[in-house]
């Protein structure tokens, strides 16, 4: 038995636990009201699968948007797929919840950041943040949303940095 309890990884767990749950209940029954999400990811994650020009054109992370298009969410114990509509273009997306970096949901003001650990080995330490939005519109042939950050709205975020040595 290990002489502590890492409380870190259980909240990553517990946090990445809640994602799952949410994003099955909207795949089962679609998104209720006004939410949305915005989830930023590392593209670099091994097991993150997307289009070789979206790689190209966000090569350390992107941020995309489950809102008004999305098609084919499948959700897992150890990640999500989903297609989303890029200017005309559907692609599908896989993302393991390891590779997931924020999780917001903007319409209720709740968000989630998981903290980089030393034992994520495809991460660097430049955290620069490149940004893509999937389609807003309800038509999927509008054009595609390209923006420096996503809305800045008040969240409760939590962050586990108090409890790591």
């Amino acid at each position: 038995m290990s002489k502590t309890i890492d409380y870190g990884t259980l909240m990553h767990n517990a946090m990445r636990s809640l994602i799952r749950r949410v994003l099955t209940d909207v795949a089962q029954n679609g998104l209720p009201g006004a939410h949305h999400f915005f989830i930023t990811f590392d593209t670099r994650h091994p097991e993150a699968k997307l289009a070789d020009w979206l790689h190209e054109r966000y090569p350390e992370e992107m941020t995309i948007v489950i809102q008004h298009w999305f098609d084919a969410l499948v959700v897992t114990d150890e990640g999500f797929s989903v297609t989303l509509n890029f200017g005309d273009a559907p692609e599908a997306l896989q993302i393991p919840y390891d590779a997931i970096k924020t999780f917001v949901d903007p319409s209720v003001e709740f968000g989630l950041r998981f903290e980089a650990s030393e034992d994520d080995d495809f991460e660097d330490e430049d955290d620069e943040d490149e940004t893509l939005f999937s389609d807003h519109d309800e038509a999927p042939e509008a054009p595609m949303v390209e923006q420096a950050e996503p809305e800045k709205r008040q969240a409760d975020v939590v962050s586990l940095d108090q409890f790591r040595k």
